[in-house]
């Protein structure tokens, strides 16, 4: 099993991987689709119209997602990791006013968003709960290509038979072509006692299979670059945030507050939980509003490793840039086996799938840099994730702010305590990570549909009955 640190770190745009990121990939997709020979294309036949569905999640919280206007902005031809944030409302109103599209080397399609952007409550698509169907059609009306896609994640996207064959390659035995193939946190420790590397060696080794050294160091120094801003920006703006819920950026004059405090020499006992959280409400408020964020491992998630990276740089004299690369590494290493193994995907499993997992990377990527041993680093993922377990995903009015943003400041405040108690100990214990991340996907599975991203149970339902 190999997922590439680059998989797993995408720049990209809130507030969701996988309401946001995910849909617009898919519609640039469907685009370059109808351009290529990869489909039957009836002689003469030309399309003039493309319409759009959205199921399951993505119908229930798509709106508050920003989905529809992620899903206009990839028919326009934007990507993720291009599209300019401060343009992104001026081109969604220019299609809606206008009801065609006329991306980059295609020719005019007629699209009304009203009428041709459909949120399908009642038909969810079997695949995941995060399913969509694009159609073009010729000037009659007439289907000329259909394809479905789901948005499993992180911003991840796959066609309907790419999941049926991703979900048949976990049962198959085969090992990925890199040194070190692990797809379990077992084998992952294994593989480091016989060859005596850290977890991070061993993720640059299958790495650099693909890509030169000095490439894999420029993409980890973009991905903690893209975070780092991420952070400075939420740092300097603050008012309310979009969405209709009127909820005020903090993060801002918290931070203020503690320069305050910094530059006083008072002592404060929270000093610490304080600049986590407010590193990561600083990332998530930009999430919310839409800004660039980088996914680790998802959107609603963005918050806990940029804020424990900020926090080890801020507070640990001898941090330098390439603990960062290490951390990002081990992290990366902890997110894929848990995303081979059970999900990262709110829809799928609830919020144990983002913030527990993330809080589990970065705990992960702490103890590294902390000079844990890879059993210890596999104990800090295992306590953070383990505290995670169960954790709802019930954003209210299906956007990424109540709950999510605080709940982000939380995991960090997680994982660097799982990180303190794991460097303290000799990496024995209890609960094995496999066994954590087992019960975290069958605690997904057993999870009723109201408390997975649907905003049709819990804090979601509750806050507007009070």
């Amino acid at each position: 099993m190999f997922l590439s640190v680059f998989d797993v770190f995408k720049i990209g745009v809130g507030p969701s991987s996988s309401h946001t990121m995910g849909p617009m990939s898919a519609a640039k997709r469907f685009l370059d689709l109808i351009l290529s020979d990869e489909w039957p294309r009836p002689t003469g036949a030309r399309v003039a119209q493309l319409k759009v569905s959205l199921h399951g999640s993505l119908a229930y919280t798509g709106i508050g997602h920003g989905t529809g206007r992620a899903v206009i902005l990839g028919l326009t031809g934007e990507e993720p990791h291009t599209v300019d944030p401060d343009r992104m409302d001026a081109a969604i109103a220019a299609v809606e006013a206008a009801g065609w599209l006329a991306p980059p080397g295609h020719p005019e399609y007629r699209f009304q968003p009203k009428d041709d952007l459909v949120y399908d409550k009642k038909q969810p698509l079997p695949g995941h709960a995060n399913g969509m169907t694009f159609s073009a059609l010729d000037a009659s009306g007439r289907l000329l290509l259909k394809r479905i896609y789901y948005s499993i994640g992180g911003g991840f996207i796959v066609s309907d038979t790419e999941l049926e064959a991703m979900r048949a390659s976990k049962k198959d035995a085969r090992r990925a072509r890199v040194p070190y193939p692990f797809s379990s946190a077992k084998q992952m420790l294994d593989m480091a006692q016989s060859s005596g590397l850290t977890i991070a060696q061993m993720k640059r080794a299958n790495e650099e299979t693909r890509m030169t050294a000095a490439e894999l160091d420029d993409g980890l120094d973009e991905i903690w670059d893209a975070m780092s801003g991420c952070i400075d920006r939420g740092l300097r703006v603050d008012g309310i945030m979009p969405g209709g819920l009127n909820v005020r950026r903090r993060a801002r004059a918290i931070h203020e507050k503690l320069n305050e405090e910094w530059r006083s020499n008072r002592l404060n006992p929270l000093l610490a939980n304080d600049w986590l959280s407010v590193y990561a409400m600083a990332v998530n408020e930009e999430n919310a509003a839409g800004g660039r964020v980088v996914t680790a491992p998802t959107n609603g998630a963005a918050g806990v490793i940029p804020a424990t990276i900020r926090y080890y740089m801020h507070f640990h004299e001898d941090a330098t840039p390439e603990d960062v690369r290490t951390f990002l590494l081990t992290a990366a290493a902890v997110g894929g086996i848990i995303k081979h193994n059970a999900s990262i995907s709110g829809a799928e499993v609830g919020c144990q799938g983002e913030v527990g997992s993330a809080a589990a990377m970065a705990a992960a990527g702490l103890a590294a840099v902390l000079g844990g041993s890879p059993e210890q680093i596999e104990n800090a993922a295992e306590i953070a994730l383990e505290h995670h377990l169960g954790m709802t995903c019930d954003p209210v009015a299906g956007l990424v702010q109540v709950p999510c943003i605080e709940r982000n400041a939380l995991g960090a405040v997680k994982a660097v305590t799982a990180a303190s108690l794991a460097i303290k100990g000799d990496g024995q214990h209890f609960v094995p990570l496999d066994a954590c991340i087992e019960t975290m996907r069958q605690t997904g599975n057993d999870m009723s549909e109201k408390y997975k991203e649907t905003s049709t149970g819990g804090l979601a339902v509750n806050v507007v009955e009070c």
